[in-house]
């Protein structure tokens, strides 16, 4: 955390040293996620000011989001209510939309990768697997539990697997686990692939919700809801607060 003294405003600095980055062969990553993260403005996703670097560092000036990682507020709660499901859901809706229609597809959206705001508003927050693009890509990338079938099979994909992700956040805010995890990779690799998609009897979750996570699970991307036709879905117009901030 930072305080800029000209401005009285609070940054955060996210500490990167380039030994590291060499080591593990990520500098291209980092430089997509500056070019990318840097031209985005969305109330949903996190701000990257700009960056500096010295000899052996690269600091990056990022939006201070004060409550911290949703991981671990996940973590704490288990799994979260109905409402705050939808909220979380439909902010994050509103900024893929956003994204998509920059052409940049964010191709790694879970708890890991999202933040909270001063007033209860979800940041994405990491941006480095995210891409520009304007046609469809082959590169495996992203988190295992939350891979879509295409990218496990290594065929072409498009924006349309931020719609898988989104639907694997939504199962996993509700049940407090991803709905293809298992004991070995090549199970989950499995069960993604066959979309092999259980809805435990607790917590109790409500048949509508279900039928959202349905409709974003689905093996041909090109028959996954589309982001706005899930902002009209039942479930998120009773559930999600229009302010796009959850209210406990």
């Amino acid at each position: 955390m930072l305080l800029v003294e000209q401005s009285n405003h609070i940054v955060a600095l996210k500490v990167l040293f380039k030994s590291q980055l060499q080591q593990s062969q990520v500098e291209h990553q980092l430089r997509r996620e500056v070019e990318i993260q840097s031209h985005l403005r969305h109330p949903n996703i996190l701000r990257l000011y700009g960056y500096f670097y010295d000899q052996k560092r690269v600091y990056l000036i990022l939006e201070y989001a004060a409550k911290g990682e949703l991981y671990k507020e996940l973590q704490k709660c288990k799994y979260f209510s109905e409402r705050r499901a939808a909220t979380y859901v439909a902010s994050l809706a509103r900024a893929l939309i956003y994204c998509h229609g920059k052409h940049v597809i964010h191709r790694d959206i879970k708890p890991e990768n999202l933040l909270i705001g001063a007033q209860g508003e979800l940041k994405i927050a990491d941006f480095g697997w995210s891409v520009h693009t304007f046609n469809r890509r082959r590169t495996m990338c992203g988190t295992l539990d939350y891979l879509p079938p295409e990218m496990v099979e290594s065929v072409e994909h498009d924006a349309s697997v931020d719609i898988w992700s989104l639907g694997v956040l939504c199962y996993e805010f509700l049940y407090g686990v991803p709905p293809f995890e298992a004991k070995e990779h090549s199970d989950t690799y499995r069960r993604i692939v066959q979309v092999d998609l259980k809805f435990p009897t607790k917590p109790i979750v409500s048949s509508a919700a279900k039928d959202l996570i349905s409709q974003m699970l689905v093996k041909d991307s090109s028959q996954r809801l589309p982001l706005h036709k899930l902002l009209e879905h039942p479930w998120i117009v009773q559930n999600a607060d229009p302010s796009g901030i959850y209210k406990a």
